[in-house]
């Protein structure tokens, strides 16, 4: 029976890989399709940049998430290019946007609240909008009676620190469970792999495994595991951007008007996937951006992603979900600014 699922598992491992989530780790964002990146570049060198209002921007996209889709769509659909931006999409790993982001090289990148950490240390950066909600679930075994979280068990993550270990961290605390080590209430086991970290599950090496999407659907479709938390869906993170757009400070001061464009052009981006979800996934794997297997499941998380458009941008407070997961980072330890302290200075409204 283990061979039969460590080979299931195994074939869903390409798919796995290249949908993976916003946070995704520096390996994975380094490995993710060359063809896009190549195919990028190309089209990008064939323009004549006078006929760009902001000349060349590179924009480090190229991390094979799916969830990233408006990035994508923006530079296919022309969106970059009739703000007067143009757009090269290249892969860099999580420190490169950090630094990036801080000197100005970097001027805009999507990314979750993992971010904030970093943020708080010193990297110049600010959050500009939201991006959507969930990407991330917490999984159990079919035969698992949890349904909250309870003292001793054992958590798989993609590593010790980063995002799901966040996600699971404030699962824990908001369950009355401390998800600090020193109190021994719960261990956190990393896999770099999330096939090998669901396959851990499935032996009962870990009771909880905390994954990018698709890996928890893939999970569940398969028969041998049940979500028990859907961050898009579920308390407390339900009804709030898990992922957002980041800006270089810096380049906010100097040119607002490059910020405002290259924000403007997701935002477009994103209502043109609400409104298209298959043409889009369809451009997205013809691209090389992602590689899918499962067409349906990848059309209906980009649906369930619910972006936010133009029209709909104002109707969500940001500021808020940058407080509230603000809150609760310093809750875990992961923070010790003020959550409203925080927000006042991470969060730059490009709306009004």
């Amino acid at each position: 029976m283990k061979k039969r699922l460590l080979s299931a598992i195994l074939a869903g491992a390409v798919l796995a890989l290249a949908i993976a989530g916003c946070g995704n780790s520096a390996d994975s964002s380094n490995n993710t399709s060359s063809a896009s990146g190549e195919a990028s570049a190309e089209t990008s060198d064939t323009s004549d940049s006078d006929e760009y209002k902001f000349g060349r921007i590179d924009i480090p996209a190229l991390d094979g998430s799916l969830c990233g889709a408006p990035i994508y769509i923006a530079f296919e659909n022309g969106y970059f290019a009739e703000a007067g931006i143009d757009a090269n999409l290249t892969a860099a790993d999580f420190e490169t946007r950090k630094i990036g982001l801080n000197n100005g090289n970097v001027p805009f990148v999507n990314g979750d609240f993992q971010f904030f950490s970093s943020i708080e240390q010193g990297i110049n950066a600010t959050v500009v909008g939201g991006m959507h909600f969930g990407c991330i679930k917490l999984v159990v075994r079919n035969d698992s009676d949890l349904t909250k979280p309870v003292k001793d068990l054992k958590i798989g993550v993609d590593e010790v620190g980063g995002t799901t270990y966040q996600v699971a961290s404030v699962w824990l605390e908001n369950g009355g469970v401390s998800a600090k080590s020193e109190d021994g209430e719960a261990t956190f086991l990393p896999y770099s792999d999330g096939n090998l970290e669901l396959q851990a599950l499935y032996d009962g090496d870990i009771d909880v495994a905390a994954v990018w999407d698709p890996l928890g659907d893939i999970a569940v479709s398969s028969g041998n595991a049940k979500i028990l938390v859907d961050i898009s869906k579920d308390e407390p993170f339900a009804g709030k951007f898990c992922c957002f757009y980041y800006a270089s400070k810096k380049v906010l001061e100097e040119n607002p008007e490059l910020i405002e464009a290259l924000y403007g052009a997701v935002l477009k981006a994103q209502e043109w996937i609400n409104e298209n979800p298959e043409d889009a996934l369809s451009i997205i794997v013809k691209g090389g951006y992602s590689e899918v297997e499962d067409e349906e499941l990848a059309k209906q998380l980009l649906a369930d992603y619910d972006y936010v458009t133009a029209d709909t941008v104002k109707d969500h407070d940001v500021k808020a979900d940058v407080e509230y997961f603000a809150q609760q980072l310093n809750n875990i330890g992961y923070l010790s600014t003020d959550a409203a302290e925080f927000a006042n200075n991470v969060y730059s409204d490009l709306t009004e």
